[in-house]
């Protein structure tokens, strides 16, 4: 596949008119739709659009032509687009009396509800398991389940300058751009620059600065506010598809993604990264990622699955059409992955993602690593909830158990609790805390810590709290001051309380 025979950008605010004229927005599709076809959708099952889309309005028109790949009429097509430009310039192809998409455009939701298109190769809008299938090693694929999640837990403060690393078709650079001055965006691929330049000027925002390389390679020494990396994560032996397998041995793509990534940052700045690792006979997964973070950064990793290698060897097969060539060969394929993960003792796979903060104070030998598994539901976006858990972060490694007792907390919002027992107990066995925001964490307390969160109001130091709570169960205060802070240091940090400051 060569970059030249992808469309041109500089006529892509007209068809983006012509794009919103029609109602060929998110929202617009799943007005046509119905949800169960446009969830269908994003399974790669077209067979519920295709009902859909019998009609002849602009709409059904343009899902047929861009989201479904399907010829349809010139004539149709024209009223629609302005079509002499969009063959001219490669959008579209004529052949005969029909049109067919030249690439995969789809529509996007942005955060605040903004209109954006996501350009890609056709049949590559989703991507992962779902099953690509045997394409060229240099396809471009759209966005799918990871990508959203990326773009979910980035944090989004106003910046002077933003990298996307591994940009492939430029949907965090199109989230970044928003809100910083300056996006470089890179890649390996060649073809993948060229559509991150087609999804920008579609989508209406500004051009990004493009550079072609491997790794931090492009920007050499240069240095970020933000730095986001989709990267090509998978862990398999060799490299045949450029958009998943990076091409270094197991996970040592991704650990160099994150070693690397501390010298790339501004003081303050944040790295996201999404990332597999290996989980290796004889050590202790946390203690492999540890040892990936910059000594000056603080981080943030959470593992949301683990597969074992016949399950994720499974998976990739699938993702690159494997499962449909002869079963011999397919068999020696899945023998290869297996020779690969027995020479690296590796026993299983993990999956998340990891955020490193630039930190004085971790250059200066007091970090703040949270290494932690939670395979439960979360609610995105996240860049909020992930901004507050390190500046929780820091108010605790600040605060002794004495300063720690003087302060004001309040109760987070949307935190209930729950009461667990026996049906017509006196008592419950237990009291659970449950978050119904960000990352819904639930914790177990006992009396004390319920009673104490209980009235978390900010109007009293916590100190005076136990001390009330103490003359209420007829404990001793000063031994109660004195078991009771690493308690509520884990409910500050897990976010159930907030810090107001003292009075």
């Amino acid at each position: 596949m060569s970059t030249t025979s992808l469309p041109a950008p500089d006529r892509s605010p007209r068809l983006r008119e012509a794009l919103l004229a029609a109602a060929f927005t998110a929202d617009g599709l799943l007005d046509l739709l119905g949800a169960p076809a446009y969830a269908a959708l994003a399974r790669s099952e077209t067979v519920p659009a295709l009902r859909a889309t019998r009609g002849e309005s602009p709409l059904d028109t343009l899902v047929r032509l861009f989201l479904l790949q399907r010829p349809v009429p010139y004539e149709r097509a024209r009223t629609v687009l302005p079509l002499d430009a969009c063959v001219e310039d490669g959008w579209v192809i004529r052949v005969g009396d029909e049109v067919r998409a030249a690439v995969d455009v789809r529509p996007y939701s942005g955060p605040e509800a903004q209109d954006w298109f996501i350009v890609s190769d056709l049949g590559c809008a989703v991507g992962g398991a779902g099953g690509i299938g045997s394409h060229e090693e240099g396809v471009v694929l759209g966005v799918g389940g990871a990508s959203s999640t990326l773009a979910g837990i980035t944090v989004r403060t106003p910046v002077a300058s933003a990298l996307d690393l591994g940009t492939g078709s430029g949907i965090q650079a199109l989230h970044a751009a928003q809100h910083a001055t300056r996006v470089t965006a890179t890649d390996l691929n060649p073809r993948a620059l060229a559509f991150t330049r087609l999804t920008l000027a579609l989508s209406g925002a500004a051009p990004a600065d493009l550079r072609e390389g491997s790794l931090f390679e492009p920007v050499d020494t240069e240095t970020y506010d933000l730095i986001v990396s989709n990267p090509p994560f998978v862990i398999s032996p060799g490299a045949r598809l450029t958009y998943r397998d990076g091409g270094m041995g197991g996970d040592d793509l991704c650990r160099t993604l994150v070693q690397q990534a501390g010298d790339r940052l501004n003081e303050g700045g944040y790295a996201h990264f999404l990332a597999n690792w290996q989980h290796v006979e004889g050590e202790e997964w946390q203690d492999r990622l540890r040892s990936w973070v910059p000594r000056d950064c603080d981080a943030w990793v959470v593992q949301r699955e683990v597969q074992d290698i016949t399950q994720y060897a499974e998976l990739w097969l699938r993702d690159s059409g494997d499962h449909r060539t002869d079963p011999a060969e397919y068999a020696a394929r899945y023998d290869v992955w297996l020779d690969e993960f027995e020479a690296r003792k590796t026993k299983g796979v993990g999956f998340g993602w990891i955020t490193l903060r630039k930190s004085a104070a971790a250059a200066d030998g007091n970090p703040s690593v949270v290494i932690e598994e939670w395979p439960h539901p979360v609610e995105q976006p996240l860049g909020a909830a992930v901004e507050a858990h390190f500046a929780r972060q820091d108010y605790l490694r600040t605060h002794d158990d004495a300063a720690l007792l003087a302060d004001h907390f309040t109760l987070a919002p949307e935190v209930m609790q729950e009461q667990v027992g026996l049906p017509g107990a006196e008592d419950p066995e237990h009291v659970v805390l449950r978050q119904n925001r960000g990352m819904r964490r639930a914790t177990k307390v006992d009396a004390v810590g319920a009673g104490f969160a209980g009235v978390c109001d900010g109007t009293l130091p916590a100190g005076r709290i136990l001390d009330a709570i103490a003359q209420l169960m007829n404990e001793d205060p000063v031994l109660l001051r004195d078991r009771t802070p690493q308690a509520i240091r884990l409910l500050v940090e897990e976010g159930f309380l907030e810090p107001v400051g003292a009075a």
